[in-house]
């Protein structure tokens, strides 16, 4: 066997491990989180891209290869389901982003079938795959950048990037090898570009394992922030300044208040003003922090008989939510109803 093809297989059977260990260290501690889970089966696909080469008979079109390469090309769509739930800390997969991933199975179950039972290979739904694999990959990548800032778990701000970026440039590299059809890109060749990336992401990953003990970083289910007022323990003074120019001052109201702008505000560094936000008043990122003040103004608008007639989306505006989208999920997720039935609710009226 040539030297290239057993440190081929030694990086594989050493990256599969890795992912294994991962795949144990979520189920053990994380398993009842939603996000854990997602990134349990992301790991599965991985593992199937590493396992793939294993598989891979004389005929392509042979059914436990085609099961096990239609799973590693779930590996996109997986990252970016994983992103969208961890860094906003989401509790259910909202019907959209799920509506996303059922059209993406499809275009794979679709192609597996259609293999397995004819022998046909549709490059046209192969075409569809690819493109959504790479828009999946661009998405998670984007979602990790974007979200930075306002995220208050200084252990998952720093693995965030790291670990994310990891995977996410792990995917977007081997997305564009698989560009190439075989007959442009030999083995030795594709060996000696896949190779890399197989090993800069697992060894970033298995680094960052070593913070996975930490409870911060994932959102247990039900776990509700908890108010300066409700703590037993006095809050220290840079939390009773917080809650005065929040509660008092209303600074959540100003179009794109950021956490940068609110340290400048009360002249304090923002790694002491997010850790007053996160270790004090219980939040993990700044916009459920702003959106619980929101809320709480909007409710009290909601149940307010002389507001009775103003419109929701106006007091929703108001109170510092930039659209109708963004509110009404916040809104669902903390009172379990829709604006419309609380007010109804508080006013004992009927829409």
């Amino acid at each position: 066997m040539p030297v290239q093809d057993v440190l081929d297989l030694m990086i594989r059977g050493a990256a599969t491990a890795l992912f294994c260990l991962w795949i144990a260290i979520l189920w053990r501690d994380y398993r009842n989180i939603l996000s854990a889970r997602v990134a349990i089966a992301m790991n599965f696909a991985i593992i199937a891209y590493l396992l793939a080469p294993a598989f891979r008979p004389a005929s392509p079109f042979s059914f436990p290869f085609v099961v096990v390469d239609a799973l590693s090309l779930a590996v996109p769509a997986l990252f970016w389901l994983f992103a969208r739930l961890w860094f906003d800390d989401r509790q259910r997969i909202d019907w959209r982003d799920g509506l996303l991933m059922v059209g993406f199975a499809a275009l794979l179950l679709a192609q597996v079938a259609a293999i397995v039972t004819t022998g046909w290979f549709s490059w046209e739904i192969m075409l569809l795959v690819r493109i959504g694999m790479l828009g999946f990959a661009l998405g998670g990548i984007w979602i990790a950048w974007r979200g930075r800032a306002a995220d208050l778990i200084e252990e998952r701000r720093s693995f965030r990037l790291a670990v994310v970026g990891a995977i996410g440039g792990f995917i977007m590299w081997i997305i564009f090898i698989e560009m190439f059809p075989s007959r442009d890109m030999n083995h030795d060749l594709r060996q000696m570009v896949t190779l890399p990336a197989i090993v800069i992401a697992t060894f970033i990953v298995s680094v960052g394992l070593y913070r996975f003990r930490s409870a911060e970083l994932f959102a247990a289910p039900d776990a509700a922030p908890q108010r300066v007022e409700a703590e037993p323990a006095a809050p220290s003074g840079l939390a009773r300044r917080l809650q005065a120019v929040m509660a008092e001052e209303r600074a959540y109201r100003a179009e794109g208040f950021s956490i940068a702008a609110l340290a400048a505000q009360l002249g304090e560094p923002e790694y002491r003003v997010r850790r007053a936000i996160n270790g004090e008043m219980g939040f993990r990122n700044f916009t459920a922090f702003l959106n619980s003040f929101r809320l709480e103004e909007v409710c009290a608008a909601l149940a307010d008989p002389a507001q009775q007639s103003v419109p929701i989306l106006t007091i929703a505006i108001d109170a510092g939510f930039g659209s109708l989208g963004p509110f009404n999920r916040a809104f669902r997720d903390a009172e379990g109803m829709t604006p419309s039935e609380y007010r109804a609710a508080r006013l004992g009226t009927r829409d």
